[in-house]
């Protein structure tokens, strides 16, 4: 056992070096994160009280936005605390089941926006076979299997990080408890840890681009030879939106894990993960809404009735 102490709890370092900065920051980010859960729980309401909108487009996105709530629930709360006690302390099964969780969602969410490539390719390239390919019934069964993979993948890495013993150094240089840090804090080999959390990156992260890269390849191919310029901008605007997405969270995640590792590039890659942690699941629901005529017409009917209800 290093230095012979056995660790309890971990110490959660945040961003010590904002000094006057906490109360604005703690305000700034607690605001963006009540504004995200009500973006994407208007989203899954919307989906869900719209009859238009119960295709399989919207499911994945009541999918995605069910998800981004629980992803920011998972992280913000520990970050605002940071920014107002001297000291954020997490016992190590919390810290645990942060990481489960964090991580969890995380992949989950690459395997969704999958899904969603692949409703996207089916829409453009086979639009005459969409209803017949795409049916509620594939809809549920590529949720569950995302939800299903996500789950297990990471479940099975949080089984064996339960086992392992933590001494000496418990002070982990970040908001929240990245599977990094933890496993340097640990008395045991990790080296099967370290290798399954490097099979499964190599498997959802690259596997999921490739596939979602060569979804668009069809897609773009298809929508050049559309002959009208309004058939290419009106089948380009279908997958305009989660094509955005697509290129924060992958733009994000790249420009994280293949920078050369240096304290000033850790710092970076902290800044980052904020913002992929709160600004991009914050702007999905308007990346989704905002030129969305559908979704629109949707809230304003919405609003609409219940205007009507309260003058009643």
């Amino acid at each position: 056992m290093r230095n012979g102490t056995v660790v309890t709890e971990f110490i959660l370092l945040g961003f010590p070096d904002i000094h006057g900065m906490q109360v604005p920051l703690f305000i700034v980010i607690f605001l963006i994160y009540i504004l995200t859960i009500f973006g994407n729980g208007l989203i899954i309401a919307i989906v869900w009280a719209e009859p238009k909108l119960q295709t399989p487009m919207y499911f994945f996105l009541s999918n995605l936005s069910f998800l981004e709530i629980w992803y920011t629930t998972t992280v913000i709360p520990k970050l605002l605390e940071t920014f107002v006690v001297e000291k954020t302390i997490i016992c190590v099964p919390c810290c645990l089941l942060q990481a489960f969780f964090h991580f969890f969602l995380g992949t989950t969410e690459f395997l969704i926006l999958t899904a969603m490539s692949f409703d996207r390719y089916l829409a453009i390239c086979k639009p005459l076979h969409y209803s017949t390919l795409m049916t509620s019934s594939l809809c549920l069964q590529l949720a569950l299997t995302s939800w299903m993979i996500g789950f297990t993948i990471v479940f099975c890495q949080t089984i064996l990080l339960f086992q392992l013993p933590f001494c000496g150094n418990n002070t982990i240089n970040h908001f929240y408890c990245d599977i990094g840090p933890i496993l340097k804090m640990a008395c045991a080999d990790t080296s099967l840890l370290e290798f399954l959390g490097l099979l499964a990156t190599i498997l959802i992260i690259p596997g999921s681009l490739a596939f979602t890269v060569i979804s668009y390849i069809y897609i773009v191919s298809t929508i050049l030879k559309i002959p009208s310029a309004t058939g290419r901008q009106k089948a380009f605007s279908t997958c305009a939106s989660h094509l955005t997405v697509v290129s924060l969270l992958y733009g994000a995640v790249l420009f994280m894990y293949l920078r050369p590792t240096t304290h000033s590039s850790f710092k970076l890659n902290k800044v980052v993960s904020v913002l992929n942690t709160i600004l991009t699941p914050l702007l999905n629901p308007f990346i989704y809404t905002i030129r969305n005529k559908e979704v629109k017409g949707a809230l304003w009917k919405a609003m609409a009735c219940q205007k009507a209800h309260y003058h009643q």
